[in-house]
C-alpha cells in the first residue's frame, strides 16, 4: 500500500505542478484583468459568485477542471510548439533548414576556435587535413564575423557555446523547425544513437523497470517544461479573450491593453524558460536510458552483452520486435536470451 501511495502522489504532484498550478494563475490574471469587462453580460452575470468564499471555490474548480484537460491534451499541445502540427510545409522545411545551418555554423565556430588554440600553443603540428580545414573555416564570412566575436569571448562564455550546441540533435535528419522541439528531440534520439535502444518505441518498458529514482527525475523534470508550456497557452488564451472583450460595452479599455501587452511579452519569455528547462529532462532521459538498460532487458530475459556493438545489434533486435510484424529473422535474439533455470 505504502508504494502505491507513493506512486498516485508523485503522479499527483507532477499533475499539480506542470498544469493545474499554472492554469490557477492564469485563471487569476483572468479573474482581475479581463473578467470585469465582461461581468455585466448576461453569461457572466449568471455565473458570477455573489460572495468571496464562492469566487474562490469556482477558481479551484475551474483550475482542477482546465488543469486535467490540460494534461491530457499535452502531446498535441506540445506538437504545436515542436513544429509537428498545424505547421505549414513550407514553414517547417524553412524552420528545420534555419536550425540546421545554426547547429553547423555552432560547430565550425568551435572548430575554429579549437583549431586556432592548437595552431597557437604549437605543441603538435597540424596536420594537413587540419590546415585545409582551417582555412576553409576562415574563408567563411559567416563563420569569421562570429570567430571575431568568440574569440574576445571568456572560457566559461566559449562553454555557452558548447551548451547551445548541445541542445541539437546529433543527426541532422531529426533536426525540428523550432528550439523546443530540437531540445526536446536531442534526448529522445539519445537511446537510438548511443545503444540502438529506441525510447520512443520502448518507452513502458523502459520506465517500468528502472529504478524508483530515476523515474522520478524524469517526471519532475518534465513537470517544470508543463509548467512553462500551461502558462504560454493559458496567456494566449487570455491575450485573445481580451482583445475581443475590447469590443464589448462595458470594456474597460485601458485595462484590457495593459493586460493584452504584458501577457503578450511574457509568451517568448515562458517559451524560453521552457526551452532551457529541457537541460534537466534531457538529463534524466539520459540517466534512464543509461541506467535502465539492463535492468530492461533482465526483464525480456535477454543478457546485457560485454560488447557495446553486440549491445547495440541486441537493441536492434528488440525495437524491431516491439515496433513491426514478427518474422523469421526475430529469431536471432536467441543468441542473447538467459537460459531457463533448471526445473528443481
Amino acid at each position: 500500500m505504502g508504494d502505491i501511495a507513493k506512486g498516485v502522489l508523485g503522479g499527483a504532484w507532477t499533475l499539480l505542478v506542470g498544469w493545474i498550478l499554472p492554469t490557477a494563475l492564469n485563471l487569476s490574471v483572468f479573474w482581475f484583468s479581463v473578467a470585469p469587462s465582461l461581468r455585466h453580460t448576461a453569461l457572466a452575470a449568471r455565473l458570477w459568485p455573489t460572495t468571496g468564499s464562492s469566487g474562490a471555490l469556482l477558481l479551484l474548480a475551474m483550475s482542477l477542471l482546465l488543469g486535467l484537460v490540460l494534461a491530457a491534451l499535452q502531446n498535441p499541445l506540445y506538437r504545436v510548439l515542436e513544429g509537428y502540427l498545424l505547421w505549414p510545409s513550407r514553414s517547417y522545411d524553412r524552420g528545420c533548414a534555419r536550425h540546421l545551418r545554426s547547429r553547423h555554423d555552432l560547430q565550425d565556430r568551435l572548430a575554429l576556435l579549437r583549431l586556432e588554440r592548437r595552431e597557437e600553443a604549437q605543441a603538435d603540428q597540424l596536420s594537413s587535413n587540419d590546415v585545409a580545414e582551417l582555412a576553409r573555416l576562415r574563408t567563411n564570412s559567416r563563420i569569421a564575423r562570429a570567430a571575431r566575436k568568440d574569440r574576445r569571448r571568456t572560457a566559461v562564455q566559449r562553454s555557452l557555446l558548447r551548451e547551445q550546441l548541445s541542445r541539437y540533435p546529433v543527426d541532422d535528419g531529426q533536426i525540428a523547425p523550432t528550439r523546443l522541439g530540437n531540445a526536446i528531440r536531442r534526448f529522445e534520439e539519445y537511446g537510438h544513437d548511443r545503444f540502438r535502444l529506441d525510447t520512443q518505441v520502448l518507452w513502458n518498458e523502459l520506465t517500468g523497470t528502472a529504478p524508483e529514482q530515476v523515474r522520478r527525475q524524469v517526471d519532475l523534470a518534465r513537470a517544470s517544461v508543463d509548467f512553462f508550456v500551461s502558462l504560454l497557452y493559458g496567456h494566449a488564451v487570455i491575450v485573445i479573450v481580451a482583445a475581443a472583450t475590447l469590443c464589448a460595452t462595458s470594456a474597460n479599455v485601458l485595462t484590457l491593453l495593459v493586460s493584452i501587452a504584458v501577457l503578450g511579452c511574457l509568451i517568448p519569455l515562458w517559451y524560453r524558460a521552457a526551452f532551457a528547462a529541457t537541460d534537466e529532462w534531457a538529463a534524466a532521459v539520459r540517466a534512464l536510458v543509461n541506467v535502465g538498460r539492463k535492468p530492461l532487458a533482465e526483464s525480456l530475459g535477454l543478457a546485457l552483452p560485454s560488447s557495446l556493438q553486440e549491445e547495440r545489434a541486441m537493441w536492434v533486435l528488440v525495437t524491431k520486435l516491439s515496433r513491426l510484424p514478427y518474422h523469421e529473422r526475430a529469431a536471432a535474439l536467441d543468441d542473447y536470451r538467459v537460459e531457463p533455470p533448471p526445473t528443481p
